[in-house]
């Protein structure tokens, strides 16, 4: 009954012979649990009756007290206590053997065991029981997360930190990752050939979003293979430009991780444009920005890119108000809320309730948040700290 019931069906499936026989036994564990206490309590009654005989033959009518006394002992400490210990802190070693006898004393004594279940069973049946109902055993994402932070040594820390941001996709929307409105680079048709050019010659994205006039008309996605046929000796060529768009993807911005890199794998497309619920363009998402969130950074942006979170020698941090939330909590282990606002600045805003003063402070929880830079209604920087306690 201690065997790790997943362990054992690994084992099962390896063709161990003890597992399979242990599982044999185990799928009626009402007919194990009988045969074993049908033995047990056989043993420990003619026991007790043998010793009260010889009890009652050396000191009279005081044996049967004494030979209570003495087998109550024996059994406890011989019978009961020592070996079920063993057997739960080796289960494997004695389950496995175990079976060797157990399988044939069932086959033996299967009448009186069926005999026995029956009464039972009937008793159960009356106190509202199911007796023949097997509790299946599913383990929630939760339990899962447990195992495999459990496991350690059993998979590396980096196998373990990856099979943690798989049981994660689930907690995580599109939004909470995304490249925000305002930092999508891509090609605006409105724009003149030289500075269309321009930004396809010093992109560093494989795949270019392309709109006109706005972002929020975004026509096409222009993948970055096709610029020998976009560009040609006389400069940019604008109908084989539109020719070679590929139409854009849109997705919802509440889209869970998981689905969409389903969603990815299916339709064979690796970009996709993020839209709230009346059809405002928030972002783009791409396969690899999702594939990071389970392997963690692998690319680097050919575009020279600045940390965001600089420590400071008091303990505190000077923080990019665009930060998003989970990578402040990822980088520094803190617990900031990720419930509303994606971003530092939206954060504190949300909190303040109005546009402050580039030196106005406040906590949020543990944590102490000073504003030391606003451009326009967007905090640029904050020095953030967890408070003494």
């Amino acid at each position: 009954m201690s065997l790790n019931r997943y362990r054992l069906r690994h084992l099962q499936k390896n063709g161990h012979r003890g597992a399979r026989r242990a599982g044999q036994l185990l799928e009626r564990p009402d007919r194990l649990i009988g045969l074993i206490l049908i033995g047990n309590n056989l043993v420990n009654i003619f026991a007790s009756a043998i010793a009260t005989v010889i009890a009652i033959r050396l000191w009279g009518d005081a044996g049967i007290f004494i030979a209570t006394i003495i087998l109550t002992l024996v059994i406890l400490i011989f019978a009961e206590i020592t070996p079920k210990t063993i057997a739960a802190l080796y289960p494997e070693s004695i389950a496995f053997p175990a079976s060797l006898i157990l399988i044939p004393l069932l086959k033996l004594l299967y009448p009186i065991v069926l005999l026995v279940n029956g009464i039972t069973n009937g008793l159960l049946r009356v106190l509202g029981f199911d007796p023949e109902k097997q509790s299946e055993e599913h383990v929630s994402s939760e339990e899962l997360r447990t195992i495999v932070t459990d496991a350690g040594q059993l998979i590396p820390p980096r196998h373990r930190g990856m099979l943690l941001n798989i049981l994660d996709l689930e907690q995580v929307s599109v939004d909470d990752i995304m490249v925000p409105r305002n930092e999508v680079y891509g090609v605006d048709l409105d724009d003149n050939d030289e500075d269309i050019l321009r930004s396809i010659q010093t992109s560093s994205h494989t795949r270019l979003p392309v709109w006109r006039e706005d972002i929020n008309n975004i026509v096409g996605v222009l993948h970055m293979r096709s610029i020998s046929r976009v560009i040609d000796g006389k400069g940019l060529d604008r109908r084989a430009l539109e020719s070679e768009m590929e139409e854009p993807y849109f997705i919802p911005e509440s889209t869970p991780l998981h689905t969409q890199l389903l969603n990815f794998q299916q339709r064979k497309m690796r970009l996709a444009v993020v839209v709230d619920e009346y059809g405002d363009v928030l972002g783009v998402v791409a396969l690899e920005d999702i594939l990071e969130e389970i392997v963690g950074e692998f690319t680097s942006n050919l575009a020279e890119t600045e940390d965001d979170i600089f420590p400071q020698r008091d303990g505190s941090f000077i923080i990019d108000g665009t930060a998003t939330i989970r990578e402040i909590n990822k980088t520094l282990e803190w617990d900031l809320p990720t419930d509303g606002p994606k971003t530092l600045s939206g954060l504190i805003l949300e909190n303040l309730e109005s546009f402050p003063d580039a030196n106005a402070g406040l906590a949020i929880g543990n944590y102490r948040l000073e504003i030391l830079e606003l451009e326009g209604n967007v905090v640029q920087a904050v020095k953030a700290a967890v408070a003494a306690r």
